[in-house]
Formats: structure tokens, sequence, C-alpha cells
């Protein structure tokens, strides 16, 4: 059924672009009510509007707290129009139709992100917006309703294309919208007062999120796939293809890792949602480099990412190999134009990355799991030497690199350093004696330098027997580090203390599953 647009009510906080919709309305001889800022600024544009205290014959009060919950507004808007008893009731009462309403709300999520007062913030929840918005998403039967500016073009095609009219398909689209703006609208204010009372899991939860982009599918071609964000802007694209499902999911691992780092020196080689080389030094190029010589045949094909500004040299050093994405604090214009030369690279800028990330989420069978996300810092005090021979500072140092790193690899980790860079990562497989393989014959396999002095290996969970430990001291690794827990810590310490290793335990564990 098309329903003939005869009376509108306006209430719009944004106000930009309401001229192009007054014409559209003005056309087709609709009647204008509206309130407040509304009001005058319909009124400064030219055009003829009926303020909401005139129409209903009461006045706004409290200091303009209740304006539009008004039973003349509601009734007008929740009417069915082909109802016998409706009709009569709106007869007998004076009551007129609202057929359109346009209505946009407080920008809540936006006083919450600044430096407000929490009473300022308060007022700029909407209560009548909202309801209004509801009311008529509920009645699309017979009333339009429009949330956003987007929508505005819509509403001129509908109206033109049925001669002032609305479809009932138009309608119903518009109520699905309207149904999500006040459902995201309230869950944000739902999350404010949960983050107050520091309730981390409330008795419900409600995860929401804008749509930033469709993507071209998900893991694999046959699966469609999004992305949104519940934030600001994360980072910035400055060139590249179009990021992928697998590209979002590894460039978010790759700067969880990057931001552990010490600023201003580190580099993450990333493939496959596994670091595959990290290295941190004063020296950004050898930083690079000594992240990509952990592992190089991993490296190709994968992600790079760095916690500074990449400049020319370091760009040239970057173009050397194939390359999917290319992390940068931000980018000098010499180092663009080079990196632009490889036109499917996608460069990534983060400097203005929010790095909150409250809860980490995963999902299936119509449940999810939440948690908290492993960002716990990695302090001295957290770790116990246990071996007769003690590690000095730089060697502490170097230990709790490692196993910063092995938080980030797939359980089981093992990841083997030497001055403050990866030499060896052997990640995600079932038994930890295969990761302590996999990690030692990419030590072996890829190391230009043979030396064997200094060499740390990492674990991100006990040792429940001895025998990775004693593969790892066969190997040449000098100094362990690893959680405390297993029934058989003392006969890994009676090792260590045998081979004359240095153990070193933590009180934290850090599984990735």
């Amino acid at each position: 059924m098309k329903i003939k647009i005869k009376t509108a009510l306006i209430s719009v906080h944004n106000k930009n672009n309401l001229k192009e919709i007054l014409s559209i309305l003005k056309k087709y001889k609709v009647n204008i009510i509206s309130s407040g800022g509304t009001y005058k600024k319909i009124n400064e544009l030219g055009f003829e509007c009926k303020e909401i205290s005139e129409y209903t014959g009461s006045p706004e009060i409290l200091d303009g707290r209740v304006k539009t919950l008004h039973p003349k507004i509601h009734a007008g808007i929740l009417n069915k129009i082909d109802n016998k008893n409706h009709f009569k009731q709106m007869k007998n009462l004076n009551y007129g139709n609202i057929d359109l309403i346009i209505v946009n709300f407080y920008p809540f999520e936006k006083s919450i992100n600044s430096d407000k007062h929490q009473s300022e913030i308060i007022e700029n929840i909407d209560i009548g917006g909202p309801a209004m918005v509801r009311a008529a998403a509920k009645n699309f039967e017979y009333k339009t309703i429009i949330t956003s500016l987007d929508q505005y073009n819509e509403l001129k095609s509908e109206l033109k294309n049925n001669k002032g009219k609305t479809t009932k398909e138009f309608r119903q689209k518009l109520s699905k919208d309207a149904f999500l703006e006040t459902a995201y609208y309230d869950a944000v204010i739902s999350k404010y007062f949960t983050n107050l009372s520091y309730e981390k899991f409330p008795s419900k939860e409600i995860i929401y999120g804008k749509k930033m982009e469709v993507l071209r599918y998900g893991e694999n071609p046959h699966q469609q796939a999004a992305i949104y964000s519940n934030g600001d802007s994360v980072f910035k694209q400055i060139s590249g293809k179009k990021l992928s499902f697998n590209n979002y999911s590894d460039m978010f691992a790759a700067i969880k890792i990057t931001n552990t780092l010490p600023k201003n020196i580190g580099c993450v080689v990333l493939k496959h949602l596994n670091p595959c080389g990290v290295s941190i030094n004063k020296n950004k190029i050898i930083s690079l480099r000594s992240a990509i010589k952990c592992d190089p045949i991993s490296a190709f094909g994968g992600i790079i990412s760095c916690n500074f500004k990449i400049n020319d040299k370091i760009a040239k050093e970057l173009s050397k190999i194939f390359l999917e994405i290319v992390i940068g604090k931000s980018f000098t214009k010499k180092a663009i134009k080079i990196l632009k030369k490889k036109k499917n690279l996608r460069i990534i800028e983060t400097k203005n990355l929010n790095y909150e990330n409250k809860l980490s989420i995963k999902s299936n069978f119509n449940n999810f799991l939440l948690q908290e996300p492993d960002t716990l810092l990695l302090d001295k005090k957290n770790f116990k030497v246990v071996s007769k021979r003690k590690p000095g500072k730089n060697m502490l140092e170097n230990l709790i690199f490692a196993f910063n790193i092995c938080r980030f690899v797939k359980s089981n980790a093992i990841v083997i350093s030497q001055n403050f860079s990866t030499i060896g990562i052997g990640s995600g497989q079932t038994s930890r004696l295969d990761s302590c393989d996999i990690a030692v014959n990419k030590m072996r396999k890829f190391r230009l330098n043979k030396k064997y002095e200094d060499i740390y290996a990492a674990s991100d969970a006990f040792f429940p027997f001895t025998d990775g430990v004693e593969k790892l001291a066969i190997a040449g690794v000098n100094a362990i580090i690893q959680p405390s827990g297993s029934i058989r810590d003392k006969e890994v310490v009676k090792l260590a203390n045998k081979l004359d290793l240095i153990l070193v335990f933590s009180k934290t564990r850090h599984f990735n599953h």
C-alpha cells in the first residue's frame, strides 16, 4: 500500500542537508511540525513550519527534556489509518496523522569521547527522539521513518517516483534501519553505564559496531564477511588494494605485538597470525633486517609492522621482498613514493591508532566467549630465577623479550632469541616437543651467525617433561624462561642445574589459542 505524505515531523540534531529535504516536501505540499533548534533552522531556511508546542497545545518543559513526549504526537505516529476504531478516537480527540518522521539523535557517543562532565554527558541521552523512532518503525505499515542523512536521497527518489507517496517495501526497509539505530544508540548508553560500574561481565552483554565495509570474502572465497568498528578509525590506509578478511586478521595480530615492543625500535614480521620474526634495535635498519632474517621464507608474502616512522632508507629495504602489507607509525613522502611502486602493496599508518582493547571475542554456535585481552605488562617482579646459575641484567631482559613474543605465537609456542631478535619460532603444535623441533630447525636453517653464545628460549607454558628442555640445551640454548606449574617442575630445575642452564619461572602463563 502506498501512503501519501501529508504531515511530517522533523526533529534533528544534525541539521545538515535539511534544505534539500524541505524543498521536496514543499513540492508535495507537506505540512511540517518541528521543535527547538530544528524549528528555528527551518524558519531561517525560509520554509513554513508549525512549532510542536503550538501543535500539541503544551509548552516545552523541564529545560526541553519534554517536548515530543505527548499523546498527540505519539497517537499521530502510532495510529492505523485504516482502523475504524483508531480513526474514531483520533477524530474525537482532534488528533491528526503524522505520516513522515525525520529524526536523528543527540550525539551521545561523541559526548562520551569528549572531556565533558558526566552531567553534560547524561543530558546527551536522547529520550523523545528514540521514542518517536521506535513508534514509527513499529507502525511502518503506515508511517515513514528517516533516521540518517544517508537516507535523504532515498526519500527524495521515493517521493518523486511515487508522486509524494511511499511504498510499503520502502517503509519496511526504513523500519529495519530505524530499529538498528535505536538498538545501537541504547547499546552505547548501556556500555557507558556498565563501564561506570566497573562490571566486566554484566548479566547481559551487547556487542555493537558500525559497518566499515563489506569485504570481498571471508577466510575463503565461499564465505561472506564484513568489518565493523565500535570506536574511532584505528588506522589509515595510504595505498594498495582493499584489505581482505585475512589481511585484517593478520594486521591486527601484527599491531598487537608491535605495540608491546619498546617505542620507535621494534619490527614484526607476521604470517597467518603467527610472528615469524621480531626484533628491537636502536638502528632501525638492523631491527628490520634481523626480523626478516629469522625466517626469510615465511616473510615472503607476509606483513611487516614497525612502531616507528618509515623513511626512504627503510622503504628501500622493504621493497626488496614481496609483502602484502607494510604498517608504520607514519611514513615520509619519499617512503610512500618508493612503496607505491608496488601497486598492490597495502601501506597502513597507525599514527592515530587507539590501542584500547577492552575485551576479546570468540563466537560459535550462537554462543560467544568474552575475555580480557592478554595485555599484562611483563615486569621483572613477575619472574623468579630458579636455577643455581643466575642471569645478568641484559640476559634477563633478553629472556623477557622472548617470553613477550611467545604469548603472541599460537600454542604450543617456543621462541628462540639472541640479542633481542627472534632466531627460531615453533608455533601451533599439539606437542611442545614438536614446537621445540620446529624452533631449533628454523634457527639452524636461517642463522647466518653460527655462534651459539647467548641463545635464549621461551615457552608459553611449562614443560610437562624434561625432554623439551634437554632438546633446547643440545641445540645450544643456555637460558630458558617458562611459567611454573608442572608437577615435574623440580625435575626440570634439576636438569637445568645439571646442564648448567639458567632457568627462569614466570608467575603467569600466556596461551594463545
